[in-house]
């Protein structure tokens, strides 16, 4: 959901009233204001308190001269928007600055872009909730970073936020956070060793309906007697020892079909790793090509799929604008959104989910 306030919404930690508007100076690194700063720290969190008195970011500044709150000597709201403007990415963060203190939070800089406190709270009386990362909607996501900074917020005990500002400077959020299997949603089948033919980079296997194979959710009929394996179905069996694959009526192992197969699919080692790691926490993953991804995720007999699941390796980047389409899709449809991230030390699932803060 796209986060527009109403016209005229009025922030929930709105500032006590202030007679004038306090003075402020601008060196040329930093906006300062002396010991009349202290109301603007000790009621609404604003600023950093040094013994000077009390030093403003610049998304603070301009809020606070938006606000009427402050005034720099020798500079207007649109004089100090072009000053500030050449560091990067500094209009996003402002709107998103912005945006979170309307929407009644106390904001401060760092550890990512901002930290959020819960409503009501602000530093000396409370903890932030949210570690935010501000992004414009093309930002190229590398998911190794990603996975690094969710790992840092969730070290100090933070939700971790991506703002993502769009060509329109609309917002939009989303909640990332790491994906934890549950264990044997379904009971386990014991599957008998089944013979398969190689039909192109797919296997064929006799078997009539209502096989044991179709019940554990594998393979797409052909006919009555016939059932087709997918590459990632076939290797997973086949690395199982519950199938034997042949060719010309000659033994193809796991690793010959996988080598051969991967030159035809080069995301078929991520997919294989990925659809493994969900079979083995008893989950069915049937093709997700209609919903733009590699696996759609069935628990237990349900007929609706959970998930939506993107196999890729840790270290992909991926536009944001990529992946919004992806949330987008998913929630539309009522499924989580998880990329499988492959690295060596296992699968680590992430999942994004738009968020109304």
């Amino acid at each position: 959901m796209l986060l527009n306030l109403p016209s005229g919404t009025r922030a929930y930690n709105e500032l006590l009233p202030i007679d004038h508007a306090v003075k402020a100076i601008f060196d040329g690194t930093s906006v300062r204001i002396g010991s009349a700063g202290r109301t603007l720290y000790e009621q609404s969190g604003y600023g950093r308190p040094d013994k000077e008195g009390l030093r403003l970011a610049p998304q603070e500044t301009l809020y606070l001269i938006h606000r009427q709150k402050i005034e720099v000597e020798g500079y207007t709201f649109d004089t100090l928007l072009a000053e500030f403007a050449d560091e990067k990415n500094f209009l996003r963060t402002f709107l998103v600055y912005r945006d979170l203190r309307e929407r009644g939070y106390v904001v401060q800089t760092g550890p990512h872009d901002y930290r959020v406190f819960r409503r009501g709270e602000k530093p000396g009386t409370g903890e932030s909730l949210y570690s935010v990362r501000v992004l414009s909607e093309r930002y190229p996501v590398r998911f190794a970073t990603l996975i690094e900074e969710v790992v840092a917020a969730k070290n100090m005990r933070k939700q971790y936020v991506l703002a993502v500002v769009d060509d329109e400077d609309e917002l939009t959020y989303y909640e990332i956070k790491f994906q934890k299997l549950a264990e044997a949603c379904s009971p386990t089948r014991q599957l008998p060793v089944y013979d398969a033919v190689l039909i192109g980079k797919s296997g064929m296997v006799e078997v009539p309906r209502d096989s044991a194979l179709e019940h554990a959710g594998f393979g797409k009929r052909l006919d009555e007697n016939r059932l087709i394996l997918s590459p990632v179905e076939l290797f997973y069996l086949m690395e199982r020892g519950a199938l034997v694959l042949t060719k010309n009526s000659s033994p193809v192992s796991a690793e010959a079909y996988l080598t051969s197969a991967c030159a035809a699919d080069s995301e078929l080692a991520a997919k294989t790793k990925v659809y493994t790691e969900l079979r083995r926490h008893e989950f069915t993953p049937r093709t997700g090509y209609k919903f733009g991804h590699h696996f759609r995720v069935y628990c237990g007999t349900s007929v609706h799929s959970d998930m939506l699941v993107h196999a890729i390796e840790k270290e992909a980047v991926m536009p944001m604008s990529v992946i919004s389409r992806s949330v987008r899709m998913a929630h539309s449809v009522k499924k989580k959104m998880l990329f499988g991230c492959v690295h060596i030390t296992g699968i680590q699932f992430v999942e994004f989910a738009r968020i109304k803060l």
